[in-house]
């Protein structure tokens, strides 16, 4: 069940609708409880077991934590959660990746070892549920948050559906002060939901399946290389296509929330607008920049031990965002020079500390910033180092022979839809949605909600999951 499809629209309506009925407080978070089972046990209901035991170790771990006064015991109890969140986590996603490494290696020393064949399926969703549940514990173990007070608060915090497979990552003092008392949405809110909601189908179902997904599968899963027009345009059509893919889920599932009366942490504030890449950090996948910066970041030492402390932690850091994304060293990759990004960008920020570009100086840097960023998608997107190296060699003008792969149509409409984005992200740099929105007339607002919503409907069928559900 994914929120571009018919059977959600179905059961997102029931479930309005049993959350606006005249039950107690109680019964109402009962019934987003199991309408959150449900929703998860679509797509696989086996896996259900593991997020009642993430849950269930979680929630007597913590408690254990606010209880124990013996270092030692606060401890071991911090050691369960985190070894049967990271064992679970490990094992499904992992499992593979660490098996073929160790087989390779191995055969390097001269030992030949083949891994027994497995049929282990990712649980959607469990990067992203997996870190929400650490936050908990993490918390209390650091002694900054008690634990929740009932059970069904927490388990709801865990479970609850429009942030369980892709985020935002919730922070348990976000989201279980919401349940604790009563929630329902009020008519601005209904309607700005179901805006928020039409935007982020319109991005994911139209822009990023409809328009860019074909032109980027075409360059980077065909068989020929791609020269430099196709190699960039197929690049610049990928970071349109996850920026579109990715923010259009959270768009969503911040705006199903908000129609049952809830707030979930925003997740993207325009990246592509970002003038240096802290700022694109602070833009991009911000709950999960946020909770690696608290949890790994400033825990190794931040910067607040020397230069090199800081060097290290932030490649660390990134080096495991990396992973955390994805199975594959080409993600470990991708991390590493952002990291890399992040560390040259600290070393020359020192010589020109207190220097504010202008408008045209703050341009520039923010098109070398995206340049930066669509180099580092390259190994975001590319199944493997060779074509990832083949891309970047058109890219960089070294496939002389290659013939045209993209046509017209698609170097139009892609980059009318890039410019327009990097517009709109430039505008909207230093404001919000409900800006925007609040700015709109009342005719204007209503015709684009008619033309994304229409679109909407007509690319109904032809979408692809979401791309971070892999994560």
């Amino acid at each position: 069940m994914i929120f571009n499809s018919l059977v959600f629209v179905v059961f997102f309506a029931i479930v309005l609708i049993l959350h606006s009925m005249p039950f107690s407080w109680r019964v109402k978070k009962i019934n987003l409880l199991i309408a959150s089972y449900i929703f998860y046990a679509a797509w696989n209901p086996p896996f259900v077991i593991l997020l009642w035991l993430s849950t269930v170790v979680d929630w007597f771990a913590a408690r254990g934590l606010a209880a124990a006064e013996n270092p030692w015991k606060r401890r071991a109890w911090m050691m369960v959660s985190i070894v049967v969140s990271l064992g679970l986590l490990c094992y499904f996603k992992y499992g593979h990746f660490l098996l073929d490494n160790f087989a390779h290696m191995a055969s390097m020393a001269g030992f030949q070892y083949s891994p027994p064949k497995s049929s282990i399926i990712l649980p959607i969703g469990i990067s992203f549920y997996t870190f929400a549940t650490m936050s908990y514990t993490l918390d209390i173990y650091l002694r900054r948050s008690a634990p929740a007070r009932n059970f069904l608060d927490y388990a709801l915090f865990v479970t609850f559906f429009p942030h369980l497979v892709a985020g935002p990552i919730m922070r348990p003092t976000e989201l279980v002060p919401q349940f604790e008392v009563p929630h329902q949405a009020t008519a601005n809110q209904m309607r700005f939901g179901l805006a928020l909601m039409t935007l982020g189908l319109f991005e994911k179902s139209v822009l990023a399946d409809g328009f860019l997904g074909p032109v980027v599968d075409l360059v980077y899963n065909g068989r020929s290389a791609a020269g430099f027009i196709d190699a960039w345009v197929g690049t610049l059509a990928f970071s349109g296509q996850i920026f579109c893919d990715f923010a259009g889920y959270s768009i969503t599932a911040i705006g199903a929330a908000l129609c049952l009366g809830f707030a979930l942490s925003d997740n993207f504030r325009f990246p592509y607008a970002a003038i240096g890449f802290t700022d694109f950090w602070r833009r991009w996948h911000i709950t999960l920049s946020a909770w690696l910066r608290d949890y790994v970041y400033i825990p190794m030492g931040g910067n607040r031990r020397g230069n090199a402390r800081t060097y290290f932690s932030l490649m660390a850091t990134m080096l495991i965002g990396g992973l955390w994304h994805g199975a594959s060293w080409t993600f470990v990759v991708w991390g590493g020079l952002h990291g890399l990004y992040l560390s040259v960008e600290r070393m020359l920020r020192k010589p020109f500390r207190g220097y504010h570009p202008g408008p045209i100086a703050g341009a520039a840097l923010g098109l070398l910033t995206f340049l930066f960023v669509n180099i580092a998608w390259v190994f975001f997107r590319a199944k493997t180092f060779h074509q990832a190296i083949v891309i970047l060699s058109g890219m960089f003008g070294r496939n002389h022979h290659a013939e045209p792969i993209l046509a017209a149509i698609y170097l139009i409409t892609t980059t009318l839809i890039i410019g327009g984005l990097l517009l709109a992200h430039s505008l909207m740099r230093n404001k919000t949605l409900e800006m925007a929105v609040a700015r709109l007339h009342p005719a204007t607002l209503t015709a684009l909600w008619t033309i994304m919503a229409f679109a909407v409907v007509i690319q109904h069928g032809e979408s692809n999951g979401f791309i971070y559900f892999q994560f």
